[in-house]
């Protein structure tokens, strides 16, 4: 479901850190507007929140003329590699959402990275 809501958007923010889960749709908008000054109205973005103990996410997203919000809940014995520091949020990728949800860091030193290549760069 969390890759349905994050399918075609320009922008994955991942609010690091523990969110209070006792917040709901109003509350995280308000949050991603006032502390990290983001337009939570924008259908381009998905914002990312896990709560203290990282077993459970939270997604938000603007479509047209609403929020569509998901949850995951792991099962017990179960977290999710979630950044700690606490006021920071980051724009992640696609391929990193996908690491997060199956509960790998999005930092995966030994992943291949995307090569460029341009035509002036080639011998042929």
């Amino acid at each position: 479901m969390l890759n349905l809501i994050t399918q075609g958007a320009e922008h994955i923010y991942l609010a690091c850190g523990p969110t209070d889960f006792r917040k709901q749709i109003e509350g995280l908008a308000a949050l991603v507007s006032l502390r990290y000054q983001l337009d939570p109205y924008s259908p381009a973005c998905v914002f990312l929140f896990c709560n203290r103990k990282k077993n459970c996410l939270k997604a938000l997203r603007f479509d047209k003329d609403g929020f569509l919000p998901a949850t995951k809940k792991l099962l017990p014995d179960m977290v999710f590699q979630w950044p700690k520091s606490k006021e920071e949020i980051r724009d992640i990728t696609p391929q990193q959402a996908r690491w997060l949800l199956e509960g790998l860091s999005i930092e995966q030193k030994k992943a291949h990275k995307t090569v460029r290549i341009r035509p002036e760069d080639t011998c042929f």
